[in-house]
């Protein structure tokens, strides 16, 4: 085989993985993100009144072992209008169903 083929090969290879890589972590994303709204429902913050606070709103730093996407999932999840957070910190869910949910 060419030295060139060899390069080409190499690189398709490389975007192959790189592609794979941000598959797996949308996916991932989207796992945590159905964690968090059954979390909500399963503590009944449907509503202002019932918003409950969350543990894992904040990055921990001293964490050891598997990246922990919850508080990003969070964050994205309330820009996004999923998910109402209150004055005092407290996180409830401003919508019936997560997308994509059968029910």
């Amino acid at each position: 085989m060419s030295e060139s083929l060899q390069i080409v090969i190499g690189i398709c290879f490389l975007i192959l993985v790189y592609i794979l890589t941000r598959y797996g972590i949308a996916w991932k994303m989207r796992r945590v993100a159905k964690q968090i709204i059954d979390d909500l429902r399963r503590r009944g913050a449907v509503d202002v009144d019932t918003a409950v606070p969350l543990p894992y709103e904040k990055k921990n730093y001293l964490h050891i072992g598997m990246r922990d996407y919850r508080p990003k999932v969070l964050a994205s999840l309330v820009q996004e209008g999923y998910v109402g957070r209150t004055e005092e910190g407290k996180y409830f869910l401003q919508i019936p169903e997560f997308p994509g949910e059968g029910g």
